[in-house]
């Protein structure tokens, strides 16, 4: 390890002189001053909290029964929060973030299928599971010509107020026909 030797006295006081002449002054106190909060910001951290304290969504009702845009079985399905963080979603796309729990769709009418969805997302918040399978399938309708519980998943989930995100999942947790879905983290 190589000590520094000090500078002499002569390149410290043509050091000082220099700052002087480019008009650098002394910092009088070691404190950063924050200035005025940004108005956008307040807005923002309003819309957080409001998020935050929102009362416990109810276990019915919650999501549309109406009609729904269309997917095709092979579509690539993805949703996030604007203010998701870029790596967040981007390691929830590739598979990386792990699921603690799964509900499989197939089988259920689609009734019954909104009401399992919105009790499985009420489970899964009340224990703060950060991020969870669902399995929807590609399977077309009976009397539709496209995915009939594909495409409203897409959009129930869009709607419940917890989802940050979700995606289409890997090859291996189901492809186009299983999404990973992100949910809001709950205070304790």
């Amino acid at each position: 390890m190589s000590r520094r030797r000090p500078a002499p006295d002569e390149e410290i006081s043509a050091f000082r002189q220099a700052l002087e002449q480019a008009g650098v002054r002394r910092i009088a106190h070691n404190q950063a001053d924050p200035g005025k909060p940004k108005p956008e910001r307040d807005a923002q951290a309003a819309r957080r909290q409001a998020a935050v304290t929102r009362d416990t969504v109810q276990a019915t009702g919650r999501t549309s029964d109406g009609r729904v845009e269309a997917v095709r079985p092979s579509e690539y399905l993805e949703f996030s929060v604007v203010d998701l963080p870029y790596r967040t979603f981007s390691q929830l796309k590739r598979g990386q973030t792990p699921w603690q729990a799964g509900l499989d769709l197939h089988g259920y009418t689609l009734e019954e299928a909104r009401i399992e969805l919105e009790s499985f997302l009420t489970d899964a918040a009340a224990e703060r599971l950060q991020c969870v399978l669902v399995v929807h399938g590609k399977a077309w309708g009976a009397t539709a010509d496209f995915p009939v519980l594909k495409s409203h998943t897409n959009a129930w989930l869009r709607e419940w107020p917890g989802v940050l995100a979700f995606c289409s999942a890997v090859d291996a947790d189901g492809g186009t026909g299983a999404v990973y879905v992100l949910l809001q983290k709950r205070g304790r």
